[in-house]
């Protein structure tokens, strides 16, 4: 296996040593000297100086080192033990589905319908009504007939969130005794009720 000779010629290879070809999103490595200084910044030592059970613990921690002029662009919330969690909402039939297609339909048109209403002289709420009802139709076909073509193999709805088990606090390793200081100071003032 060969070394690149910079950083910037670096491309991510897989277990095997083949090349990892880009993804949507291109390259991940840093092609030019603007974006490899970004890439730098964010790999300086960092050092966790606090963990929370939740997020708004984690907030309120950084809000507080804010509003004692730390430099809390130097910080970082970061979450782990990171879990998708997918709450079923309910049952999809056909019926349900040409509803949703009708409902969203029917946002295009009334969007479709405002437009043509800028340019018709007279009934323009009868322009406006009849493009709601032609997208509604039209979104209730299209939503019948997805939801048939799947053939039951995605017979409900659902809603995706990420959570994470922990958060943790990070900042640069230079003033990490900075922070430490202020989030003690942060719970004890929380544990006095002050």
């Amino acid at each position: 296996m060969t070394t690149p000779a910079s950083p910037d010629d670096a491309i991510p290879a897989d277990v095997a040593g083949t090349p990892i070809p880009p993804g949507p999103a291109g390259t991940p490595v840093a092609t030019d000297a603007t974006s490899t200084g970004e890439l730098l910044e964010l790999q300086r030592p960092s050092v966790t100086v606090a963990r929370y059970g939740d997020y708004p613990s984690a907030q309120r921690a950084v809000d507080y080192l804010s509003d004692n002029q730390f430099p809390v662009e130097r910080t970082a919330i970061i979450g782990t033990d990171l879990r998708l969690v997918e709450t079923v909402l309910g049952r999809m039939t056909i019926a349900r589905a040409a509803g949703a297609g009708a409902a969203s339909g029917a946002w295009f048109g009334l969007f479709i319908g405002f437009l043509f209403t800028l340019f018709s002289s007279s009934s323009w709420w009868a322009v406006l009504i009849a493009a709601i009802l032609i997208g509604a139709a039209w979104g209730a076909v299209f939503g019948a007939i997805a939801h048939a073509m799947t053939g039951g193999r995605r017979d409900f709805t659902s809603r995706s969130t990420l959570a994470a088990g922990q958060y943790a606090i990070s900042v640069d390793a230079d003033i990490a005794d900075e922070a430490r200081v202020l989030l003690t100071r942060l719970t004890w003032r929380s544990s006095t009720g002050d």
